[in-house]
């Protein structure tokens, strides 16, 4: 490979990196193409599973200020940039590895932190993000529904509250005439 093209496929690579939300690196020694193209359909629109010479992809990398990748980058090393669902592509990847023994998750960077292949199984057990932000949404209008049976409520116990105020004073006041007019008859 040339050295321009080289630095042209390392600023490819360190764009990758900078624009996607998680990179999880994989070995896939023994698969072949047509499993590979297999896995690059099975990823979608989530990510982009590319094959890259180790020493360029650390370069690219380390250059996007992700270092915490570099003990990884050893053997044939395969990335697939996330750009979509994080969780999507985390158990595209771990549902393809169970049918796939060969490809082995080795880790990976997720929002610039560092996780390690149990936490990016961890990551793929979880619900999806539309899945997650609708149960958000339902326990928001379940609370907002509390909150306005709660301030209807109010309003109803006040006029009940005046009611029986003003039933005791009726009340109240009618003794205190009977009061009155047994004394005066006295």
């Amino acid at each position: 490979m040339a050295k321009a093209e080289k630095a042209t496929a390392v600023e490819e690579l360190k764009d990758r990196f900078e624009s996607s939300s998680a990179a999880v690196l994989t070995e896939y020694r023994g698969l072949t193409v047509a499993q590979l193209k297999e896995l690059r359909v099975t990823l979608g629109g989530n990510a982009k599973f590319a094959v890259a010479k180790n020493t360029l992809s650390k370069i690219a990398a380390n250059q996007a200020g992700v270092s915490s990748l570099d003990d990884l980058f050893q053997g044939p090393t395969a990335i697939a940039f996330v750009t979509g669902d994080v969780v999507e592509a985390a158990k595209g990847l771990r549902d393809f590895a169970k049918a796939n023994p060969l490809l082995v998750i080795k880790g990976g960077v997720v929002d610039g932190k560092s996780m390690n292949p149990a936490e990016i199984a961890t990551l793929a057990d979880l619900e999806s993000r539309e899945v997650l932000l609708a149960k958000l949404a339902g326990a928001l209008k379940a609370k907002q529904s509390q909150a306005a049976a709660t301030f209807n409520a109010l309003p109803t116990q006040l006029v009940r509250l005046a009611e029986a105020l003003r039933e005791k004073r009726a009340a109240g006041g009618a003794e205190a005439g009977a009061d009155a007019a047994a004394d005066a008859a006295e």
